[in-house]
């Protein structure tokens, strides 16, 4: 008889969990078709790149095999122009904008998410005339609202519907980022957050996984993936314990994550957010060759 260990126990039962959300009408849980076979598509956030100006950054990133830069949503607005004006002639596209969301959107205090709203507002159209997948929001951060989790739920459907529209107008999303318990409470597993967009249906509506956040709060990358499907259109890097370049740790390993990614069919980027120990000439170009090879492994 099969002996199965106490992990083994709960990834097999996450997957089971995740495959039996698949509508009955699909007839097979199967890898995709080759027309839609996952890529790995590296990103890096802007801050992290090597480099004194924007153009130097994105060099860096092309020279080491990089299809996209995510970028910061402070200030965005302004610079659009000057952005479009770096990118251009370039393969390298905007991945994601992360940050520049001013508080929390499930705050008790209706004059408080009145501001995050506004924020959030102003940086999507920002987002969608750079071509981004969407803005990274996270509806809380532990402290930031005294909303329980079923009140915080109610509300956040509520607000993501009528931002899921502006997403759309300004041909971008809202995407959900889950962190992990000691940054938030509230929406802290991937498939919390894939059922959320579930439930607003709203194509400007959607998800990402953050795989150091995952380390502390998922049993499977994989399943967590698959649990996603459809909604998920962002993924972060960093290292498994100190959240730095991925290779700095040691035992850093991401192929049961890459597994879930290429069941799903994945075809948007995997970005690096994350610090480093050491020469980041050096280390993103390692890590990238590491997530290269483990991704050839998955």
């Amino acid at each position: 008889m099969m002996q199965v260990n106490r992990r083994e126990f709960l990834t097999l039962s996450a997957i089971a969990g995740a495959v039996a959300a698949v509508p009955t009408s699909a007839s097979a849980f199967t890898l995709p078709d080759p027309e839609h076979k996952a890529r790995l598509r590296l990103s890096c956030q802007e801050a992290i790149a090597p480099g004194k100006s924007l153009d130097e950054k994105l060099d860096f990133l092309e020279e080491n095999g990089f299809e996209g830069v995510e970028l910061g949503g402070g200030g965005l607005a302004e610079r659009v122009e000057s952005c479009q004006k770096a990118l251009q002639g370039r393969k390298i596209k905007v991945s994601a904008i992360c940050g520049g969301v001013d508080g929390a959107l499930i705050s008790e205090n209706e004059g408080s998410r009145q501001k995050t709203i506004r924020s959030i507002k102003e940086i999507l159209p920002a987002a969608g005339a750079l071509g981004s997948t969407g803005l990274i929001v996270v509806p809380a951060f532990n402290g930031q609202t005294k909303l329980g989790n079923q009140e915080g739920r109610e509300l956040l459907l509520k607000l993501l519907a009528e931002l899921g529209d502006d997403a759309q107008q300004a041909k971008t999303r809202v995407i959900l980022e889950p962190l992990n318990r000691r940054e938030c409470f509230f929406l802290r597993q991937v498939a919390d957050a894939a059922a959320i967009c579930r439930d607003v249906n709203n194509p400007g509506i959607g998800v990402m996984g953050d795989f150091w956040h995952m380390t502390w709060e998922e049993t499977s990358d994989m399943a967590a993936f698959i649990a996603a499907g459809k909604y998920l259109h962002h993924v972060h890097m960093a290292s498994r314990k100190r959240r730095i370049m991925p290779g700095e740790d040691e035992g850093d390993n991401y192929v049961d994550g890459f597994r879930g990614l290429k069941i799903i069919g994945y075809q948007e980027f995997v970005s690096f957010e994350c610090g480093s120990n050491g020469d980041r000439k050096i280390t993103i170009p390692a890590a990238a060759k590491l997530l290269r090879d483990q991704w050839e492994m998955a």
